[in-house]
């Protein structure tokens, strides 16, 4: 039978602008895959990555782009037993099979699916799993974060920076964020104890308010993770999420985090979208046509997430 074709949105080789075009719809799923329907993708800048071909997530080129979507199962493979057609999902589901969510179906490990909660839209599931996995990953793994200590979040306003703040908060720390003015009442909203303005010498007030450093920092600001660095104590932990770990001092264990996927956290992080625990702010829907456009704005920073609508 002749595969029947499908638009997508992504690049016809890598560094070449994201385009409208077609591909085959995904073969039958293998065993350990699902075939999901999409009803919304996120977009973030690390979609620009893979777009340059900086970020290897599967492929080869041409290829429908992004990392992250919610829809519901199409079809489960034979040795799928925890999901079922009709399902309602969401998932970071590399490697890719072929291509990638920005699509109207995609291949995904079944390892790498969780549960659609109830009662949260579909934009903010199709945004959620990268942003909350680096989150857990970062905070629980990296930091291991817990009840009553202080722990700083840089580039805390935009949407992992949000979940970083959120979960450090629902853990139970005492959490410092930075970000721009306009952003300091959302995050007091999420529980943070002291915003500090990016701009200046953000960790001398740091280090002023909790008496020499904080014992925990993840860095979310793209080439600040050295700065960031200065607010830890002796001693402490540092997690950055963008690739730019600073040489270790001081005694300060420093960690690299790349999110990986992961079904199980992302249940349990899922569970608390559903009790309103955890959130996502939508700046745009875009339908699959103004892809490109979206991603020019998540890489400009927009303010929340940017998600295409199927």
């Amino acid at each position: 039978m002749t595969p029947r074709a499908q638009r997508v949105a992504g690049v016809k080789a890598l560094g070449e602008p994201v385009e409208i075009f077609e591909v085959d719809e995904p073969a039958t799923p293998a065993a350990d895959e699902v075939l999901i329907r999409v009803v919304a993708a996120g977009v973030g800048n690390w979609d620009e990555l893979v777009r340059i071909g900086s970020w290897q997530i599967g492929g080869p080129a041409p290829m429908a782009l992004g990392t992250e979507a919610a829809g519901t199962v199409a079809a489960a493979g034979s040795g799928v037993a925890e999901l079922r057609e009709g399902d309602e999902v969401m998932t970071h589901p590399l490697p890719l099979r072929r291509h990638g969510t920005w699509a109207g179906k995609v291949l995904a490990p079944a390892a790498a699916v969780a549960l659609r909660p109830p009662g949260a839209s579909w934009e903010a599931c199709g945004a959620f799993p990268i942003p909350a996995l680096t989150a857990a990953q970062a905070l629980d793994a990296a930091l291991r974060i817990g009840s009553g200590g202080w722990v700083v979040v840089n580039g805390a306003g935009g949407v992992t920076g949000g979940l970083l703040v959120q979960l450090a908060a629902a853990r139970g720390a005492r959490v410092i964020a930075t970000a721009s003015a306009k952003k300091a009442a959302r995050l007091r909203g999420y529980g943070v104890s002291e915003v500090l303005d990016y701009h200046g010498d953000w960790p001398a007030l740091v280090r002023e308010i909790t008496g020499g450093g904080v014992p925990k920092a993840v860095n979310a600001a793209r080439g600040q993770a050295a700065t960031t660095l200065k607010a830890v104590a002796d001693g402490g932990r540092l997690a950055t999420i963008t690739g730019d770990p600073p040489p270790e001092e001081r005694g300060v264990a420093v960690s690299d985090v790349y999110v990986r996927p992961d079904g199980r956290q992302l249940s349990a992080l899922s569970e608390m979208l559903a009790q309103g625990t955890l959130s996502v702010p939508i700046a745009s829907v875009r339908p699959l046509e103004q892809a490109a456009q979206g991603l020019r704005e998540a890489v400009a920073g927009a303010d929340g997430a940017v998600v295409l609508s199927l």
